[in-house]
């Protein structure tokens, strides 16, 4: 199926990361000018490579999204170098804390507020009113399942996680009549390594992520590619009437099982 984004720019926040660089790659493959953002330039570069290789067109830019006045300036120039912004994966994110709430580090709460949350709403902010004039547009913002059910010692990610689900829902209705939607993913843990590990094998290796697979219903862990593949259809011609939805990807580990 062609997605239709042969003429589409899209800039992929923390688009240097495992599902950020993912969603760089598919979308290129689907004809999409790429940009990936992340704050490590070093490893934007590398997807870069990787999509240049494969034929595609990418652009690699460092950016600071805590910094609104480098989030403005960024933007700006791209809008100018493009020709415009239709697509943007808010996809950039910290996630490496696992504390109770009692014993949390309140710097880990202020870095991924800043990060995972208000780092969106900066960008979202510079590049969603070119969207609405153009009356055309996708956001898609990257949640995860611990937005949904919450995530035990995670509760800065789980906060910041559950808010982009209300932003994204916001930013559907406002872009409802503009030709713009807005869609939010919530992915299982999705790590390519250990999706070909057996449960065994993961609890060596980690009994938390060995925990989660026996939840699951797939009894494994996910690929990066299965959150790519659905950013790229949520970016397509073929999605336009498909807007202010959370999508699970999942395995299946949000149904009720016993």
């Amino acid at each position: 199926m062609d997605f239709g984004l042969d003429d589409r720019t899209a800039l992929v926040t923390g688009g240097g990361g495992r599902i950020g660089s993912e969603d760089c790659r598919v979308l290129a493959a689907e004809g999409a000018e790429v940009v990936a953002l992340d704050v490590n330039l070093d490893a934007a570069e590398a997807v870069v490579d990787d999509v240049e290789s494969a034929g595609g067109t990418a652009h690699a830019v460092a950016c600071d999204l805590t910094d609104r006045e480098d989030v403005r300036d960024t933007v700006a120039a791209l809008e100018e170098e493009t020709g415009g912004i239709d697509i943007l994966v808010n996809n950039a994110a910290m996630v490496d804390a696992r504390s109770q709430v009692k014993d949390y580090d309140d710097e880990v709460w202020d870095r991924d507020v800043a990060i995972n949350l208000t780092g969106a709403y900066n960008v979202t902010r510079e590049v969603f009113p070119h969207m609405l004039d153009r009356e055309w547009g996708r956001v898609v913002n990257m949640s995860s399942m611990a937005g949904w059910q919450g995530g035990f010692g995670q509760v800065s990610y789980a906060a910041t996680k559950a808010a982009l689900i209300g932003f994204g829902k916001t930013l559907a209705l406002e872009g409802a009549r503009k030709g713009v939607t807005s869609n939010v993913i919530a992915p299982n843990i999705v790590v390519d390594e250990f999706a070909d590990m057996s449960i065994e094998e993961l609890e060596a290796f980690d009994s938390y992520f060995a925990r989660i697979a026996k939840a699951t219903p797939m009894r494994s862990l996910g690929r990066e590619a299965d959150v790519a593949n659905l950013v790229a259809y949520l970016c397509s011609e073929q999605a336009g009437y498909v807007t202010g939805q959370v999508v699970g990807v999942t395995g299946g580990i949000d149904l009720f099982s016993f």
